[in-house]
């Protein structure tokens, strides 16, 4: 197990299947020390012949994914740490598009910001009734520039656009799933985790040449997200500095 000093991320492998698993105690908020690690568990998934699938879960019991971490946005002090903190939600992002492996996503809770960025990144995403989804960036001044190529190329411009635009309200699950992002919900985490291991017994059991093809035709016409999501983390990061944003940070904080 790979572990910072708040929050893990450890992958275990039995029976062909890769279970990655991310947890930080303050609702799976994802510091860049953890994206790192995400992104590189992803990416030596892929790389094991071994592996058939990937399943991406987060640990608890209540959200799946409450974004980036606040601290590190409010610590943010220049263009550089701007464009690295939001390049690790990026990083993420393109280690799901280019893994030959399919990642089927675990969504248990409430999924926020760049949780839904995840969700959005892997091949086929799982939930709970309880997986409300919200896009929370424009509410602290900033937008959802980075994920904002896999969100649209899930669920659609005009489904992106609702949940940034209404920045400060919850989207059910049920309508995550109407609009692509979940494939099926289910009534609580024990019928989810039977669906999972059902699904993926099934795709280890299938041709792997035949499922990396599948997923390179899948997210055929992304090969630039590389420099499109280095850009908007550049964007991002330069919004992250305006006074604007600093005062709507500052009075978020205060809440």
């Amino acid at each position: 197990m790979e572990v910072t000093l708040q929050g893990h991320v450890e992958t275990q492998i039995q029976n062909g299947v890769a279970t990655i698993e991310f947890f930080h105690p303050r609702s799976n908020s994802l510091p860049g020390k953890l994206l790192e690690k995400l992104a590189l568990s992803i990416t030596k998934a892929g790389a094991d012949d071994s592996i058939k699938v990937i399943v991406l879960k987060s640990a608890g019991e209540r959200a799946f994914c409450a974004g980036a971490s606040f601290d590190e946005l409010i610590a943010v002090d220049s263009m550089e740490t701007g464009k690295k903190f939001f390049s690790g939600f990026a990083n993420v992002i393109n280690a799901c598009r280019i893994c030959p492996k399919f990642i089927i996503g675990r969504a248990h809770g409430k999924t926020v910001g760049g949780g839904v960025g995840i969700a959005s990144a892997v091949d086929y995403c799982l939930a709970t009734k309880y997986a409300s989804v919200k896009l929370s960036e424009l509410a602290v001044g900033i937008g959802p520039f980075v994920i904002g190529p896999a969100v649209e190329r899930k669920i659609g411009l005009s489904a992106m656009s609702q949940l940034a635009i209404n920045a400060t309200e919850w989207q059910t699950a049920e309508w995550a799933k109407a609009k692509g992002l979940f494939t099926e919900v289910y009534e609580n985490a024990q019928e989810l985790d039977n669906a999972i291991a059902e699904l993926t017994q099934k795709l280890t059991s299938s041709n792997p040449e035949a499922m990396r093809l599948m997923k390179k035709v899948f997210w055929e016409g992304t090969e630039h997200w590389d420099k499109l999501l280095a850009e908007r983390a550049e964007l991002s990061g330069e919004l992250a500095l305006s006074e604007f944003t600093r005062n709507a940070i500052n009075k978020f904080k205060s809440k």
